[in-house]
This record gives structure tokens, C-alpha cells and sequence, in this order.
């Protein structure tokens, strides 16, 4: 069903900017017009003509947090979780990851987290990687962050690096700052991101090395990108003060119903940081789509444990809307603001010139169409391409 020449008509476009409604022409994977009539080509060109009847057109999700590879492995190798597939991104509305490495970072390693990079590619998905894990020293793929930086393509930063948690190797603050000029540095070489991503824990240090680091050495504060920032109240209330006085980007993790507790659901976090009257542009959202998401006890033993999905970025912009936020301000930290920051050129933002990736959803923010560089993989509410092993047989 995939055509050279597709028209989206009567589409209430959110790019994320609010333009009403208008016509979308996609040819070779990209959005090559955006207007308010129907463009007219020949017929012979065999164009795919789609009325999504007046519903929201907007970008593909960007999720910057994804355990690609499956995340786990906190009570033994059978709490490991499983690959997630590739229906589990698009049915959500999501068409580009940036893939992570968690707790394991020994049996899952650099290498696999690069080797499912470019397997999400093959399958039509956008999709890059962080090198190193929750641990010091990094497990690399060419002997340094900053040669894996400059060398491996998809390869945007260094992460996600655990602090303040018990899980972590527990850095010092000269080890800290040490990788942290590794991503930048290799950040200025190549022209990527060139950013460090943070787990943050539960401990009371919570974001103290990032603070020190940004009033003590001379790293920019763009450099630092610490996420699952809403897992608990003083650690929300530490993550806004950092946007505010450092001019950091913190991330907000889109926690499945029952893990937010004890901090706040990620609508809750956005709408807390909004009406700080914070800088919009420097706040990300993101799934840890694949993740475990453990709880433990005093002393450090899991007691249970859930598991992260893309489903929850959609949901929490549902959330927003219902409370009242107008959708063209709601996209941005799932869209344009993470394009930018990770410096994804063509992502995030629809407009000409710019990989078509598009979603169309219904009132309730269901994904009813994806469409990702291009190509369906959603049309009608049903997968159009799958992984290639996803239905238990290889092939697509």
C-alpha cells in the first residue's frame, strides 16, 4: 500500500505548532508540501490519496529513553526483560528511539545496544544509541566514550549513567566530570548531541554532582541530561531548580499507572514545571519504553517490579489536553524539544524538508495512522510492518 506520492487532506495539522487544517504531501520518505489545497499531480504517478477526515496530524513521538535491548535483570538473568518489538513503538506513535543500557550492562553491552540500533533502522524505525551503561568504567565498543562518540554513527552520548542509586557504581566526583568532558568533547568532534544521560535514583544526593560540576568546572550545562527526575517529589523539586538556575534540560519519565508513587505522574511533573514558568524548550519526556521498573527494599532487594512502554508518552499527552493544556504546547517535549537537543536533524517537527513522520490520531490520542520516513506502519489501527520475527515467523 505504500505509494512514490501520498496526500494527507483535511488534516488538523499540529507540526507541533497549531496550523489548522491543511494538506500534507509526502514523496521519497519526505514532507515536500504543506498548504491549505490539494496539490495535483498526474495520475500516472500512482498517488495515494488519504482523508483523515479532519483529525490531529502530528509529528512522530521522539523517545529519548528506550531499552531497546530489554532492561532488567535485578533479581537474575529470568528478570531480564525481552526485546521489545517493533509494533510495541509505532502502535504508540513513536518513530524515532534513542536506545539505553540499565542495570546490565555486562551481558547487554555496547555492542548489542548498537547491533539493535541498526536492526530498528532495517525495519524502518529512526533510531540511535548512548554508549556506556549504569556503571563506571564504561563498557565501550572502541576503548572510550569518545571514540565510540566520533566513530560509531548512531552513537549521540554517553548513558545513561547511574547516580545517586544503589545500583550504581558510585562515581566520584572526579570521575563524574571525566565523562562527562568525554561526551562533550566528542559532542564538539562529530557535531552530534555529545550529551551525558543521568539515571537518577532514590538517594539523597540526587542531583549534587551535577551541581557541583556545573559551579566548579567549565562544562556547559547542555552537556548534562538527567532523567526519571519525577520519581520522587524533592528530586522533581531539585530537577526544576537545575533548569532554572543552570539552564539544564531535565528529562520527566512517563511512569505506567502505580509507579509514580512516590513522586508525580509525568503530566503532573510537565504541568508542575509549566507553571514555574520554567523554559519549555528544556524539558524532554520520555518512556523507558522496555525498562524494569523495580521497587526494592532497605536493603536493596526487589520486591516487585513493572515494566516501561511507549504506550504511556501518548497517554500522558491525553492527560495534558484533558487538563486543560493546548496541544501545540503539550507536543513539544515528546517532539521538537528532543529533536533539538539531541540535534536529530529532520525529526520532531513537521514541515517541508523534513522526514515524514507522521501520526494520526483520534480524540482519544489512539493512533490511527503512522506513518515513519515515508512508509506505513500503522494504517486503519492495524500494524502494516512489523519486526521480523515479531509473528513468529521471520519476514515483514
Amino acid at each position: 500500500m505504500d505509494h512514490m506520492f501520498t496526500i494527507l487532506k483535511n488534516a488538523h495539522l499540529y507540526a507541533p505548532i497549531d496550523l489548522g487544517m491543511q494538506c500534507v504531501l509526502v514523496a521519497a520518505g519526505k514532507v515536500v508540501y504543506i498548504g491549505d489545497e490539494i496539490p495535483r499531480l498526474d495520475g500516472i504517478l500512482g498517488v495515494d490519496v488519504v482523508d483523515v477526515e479532519g483529525a490531529i496530524v502530528m509529528p512522530g513521538l521522539v523517545d529519548a529513553h528506550c531499552h531497546i535491548t530489554g532492561g532488567g535483570g535485578e533479581s537474575g538473568p529470568a528478570s531480564r526483560v525481552p526485546t521489545p518489538f517493533l509494533s510495541s513503538y509505532t502502535r504508540a506513535g513513536v518513530t524515532s528511539v534513542v536506545g539505553v543500557l540499565g542495570t546490565d550492562d555486562l551481558t547487554r553491552n555496547t555492542q548489542t545496544l548498537l547491533t539493535q540500533t541498526y536492526a530498528l533502522r532495517e525495519e524502518g524505525l529512526s533510531a540511535w544509541c548512548y554508549t556506556g551503561g549504569y556503571h563506571l568504567p564504561l563498557m565501550t565498543l572502541t576503548g572510550s566514550a569518545r571514540s565510540d562518540i566520533v566513530n560509531l554513527e548512531p552513537v549521540i552520548g554517553v548513558g545513561e549513567l547511574a547516580i545517586s542509586d544503589h545500583r550504581s557504581s558510585q562515581p566520584d566526583f572526579d570521575a563524574f566530570v571525566r565523562i562527562a568532558s568525554e561526551a562533550h568533547v566528542a559532542g564538539l568532534m562529530s557535531g552530534k548531541a555529545g550529551l551525558l544521560h543521568l539515571h537518577l535514583g532514590d538517594g539523597e544526593r540526587g542531583l549534587d554532582l551535577v551541581r557541583r560540576a556545573l559551579q566548579e568546572t567549565e562544562l556547559p550545562s547542555r552537556v548534562f541530561h538527567p532523567t526519571h527526575v519525577n520519581r520522587n517529589k524533592p528530586l522533581c523539586e531539585e530537577g526544576l531548580a537545575l533548569s532554572r538556575d543552570h539552564g539544564c534540560v531535565i528529562d520527566f519519565t512517563a511512569f505506567p499507572d502505580g509507579h509514580s508513587d512516590p513522586g508525580y505522574d509525568a503530566a503532573e511533573a510537565v504541568l508542575r514545571y509549566r507553571h514555574a514558568g520554567l523554559d519549555p524548550s528544556r524539558l524532554t519526556v520520555s518512556s523507558d519504553g522496555g525498562g524494569c521498573l523495580p521497587h526494592f527494599d532497605e536493603n536493596g532487594e526487589m520486591l516487585r517490579s513493572g515494566v516501561g512502554s511507549p504506550e504511556t508518552l501518548l497517554a500522558t499527552i491525553r492527560t495534558l489536553c484533558g487538563e486543560g493544556l493546548d496541544l501545540a504546547h503539550a507536543l513539544p517535549p515528546f517532539t521538537d524539544n528532543v529533536a533539538n537537543y539531541f540535534r536529530l536533524r529532520g525529526k520532531g517537527c513537521i514541515a517541508v524538508g523534513h522526514d515524514a513522520d507522521l501520526v494520526v490520531v483520534d480524540e482519544q490520542f489512539n493512533v490511527q495512522h503512522l506513518m515513519a520516513r515515508g512508509i506505513w506502519h500503522v494504517y486503519a489501527g492495524l500494524a502494516q510492518k512489523t519486526g521480523t520475527f515479531e509473528d513468529g515467523h521471520s519476514g515483514r
